[in-house]
């Protein structure tokens, strides 16, 4: 297997030193002047990983081409397809009935989406439902040129609409057609989607859980919305992220995925499907360790400030 150029390392400190305010700027306010850097503190120590707010950061954006460059599109589970780019996720659930579409990312990168979408033997225009884990441009700015390529019906949490109307790349009114609340369902063609408000990085943060079939078994797989917590935590983001961290812990989880790839480890488990044997994916034991590293450094980031105020 060819490997990709993507080196973990050497594009984090390239992204913190060059491109960091840039990809920070548009994972939060797309529309905005560039925003500092998040702070390099605290630290946390999760997986024997030191991690600070600027490191998750760089993890989870990458370089600029790292945000834009395609990852070769491939069955995940059952009928979900990874159809993201190397850093952004973006996930094709397949049905009798036509298909739903997780995350347009960039607008600029909906051609890429498109193009791995058709690479599967797929049609773009049988999307018929577009979801989005949350409203920060790198997640969901491409709505608009997904829904004008190929009609799909917008869908959006109640909380988030907002933050996804004032998006308008180009000009473009951000389409949602139908207003989603906590626990709401999604279905086409026998599968179904449970929309879970994890609020907190967006007031409208969405897990989404479903369940796929393979080699006869049924597994509980969960695309998980970003924890990561803001530089300042204000009373009403705290209470939503202490409610958000147990309503993740409470998941069925067989399959855990995220919004971003790193979330997952979507390269490395990429690389074990290459070479055969038991579906990478599948992997109990990592469901709860993005959650874990973020419930530490929301702690840590909330005792700083309180230290702070004394």
């Amino acid at each position: 297997m060819k490997r990709l150029k993507f080196n973990q390392s050497t594009w984090l400190i390239a992204t913190v030193v060059l491109g960091l305010s840039s990809s920070a700027s548009q994972a939060q306010t797309p529309a905005s002047p560039p925003a500092p850097p998040p702070p390099d503190h605290p630290a946390v120590t999760a997986q024997g990983k030191r991690f600070t707010p600027r490191t998750i950061l760089a993890r989870n954006m990458g370089t600029k081409e790292d945000q834009e460059t395609q990852f070769p599109p491939h069955k995940i589970i059952g009928n979900l397809y990874y159809v993201g780019t190397r850093t952004l996720s973006s996930f094709l659930i397949v049905t009798p009935a036509g298909n739903i579409l997780i995350d347009s990312t960039y607008e600029r990168n909906v051609p890429t989406i498109q193009k791995s979408v058709e690479q599967l033997g797929f049609k773009f225009s049988d999307i018929k439902i577009l979801l989005g884990n949350h409203a920060h441009g790198d997640h969901q700015e491409g709505d608009a040129s997904v829904k004008q390529l190929t009609g799909a019906q917008v869908m959006a949490m109640a909380e988030d609409v907002p933050a996804l109307q004032a998006m308008k790349p180009g000009g473009k009114e951000h389409p949602v057609d139908k207003i989603l609340h906590d626990g709401d369902p999604v279905t086409l063609g026998g599968t179904t989607l449970v929309a879970h408000l994890t609020a907190g990085h967006t007031r409208g943060c969405t897990t989404w859980t479903m369940k796929a079939q393979e080699g006869g078994k049924t597994y509980n797989v969960v695309i998980n919305c970003s924890l990561r917590s803001p530089a300042v935590l204000t009373p009403p983001i705290v209470d939503e992220f202490n409610r958000s961290f147990k309503v993740v812990r409470s998941l069925p989880c067989d399959v855990p995925l995220g919004d971003h790839a790193a979330q997952f480890n979507l390269q490395a488990k990429y690389a074990k499907l290459q070479s055969g044997g038991p579906n990478p994916y599948i992997d109990r034991a990592s469901c709860k360790v993005e959650a874990d590293m973020e419930e530490a450094m929301f702690h840590a980031i909330q005792k700083e400030q309180s230290s702070s105020k004394k």
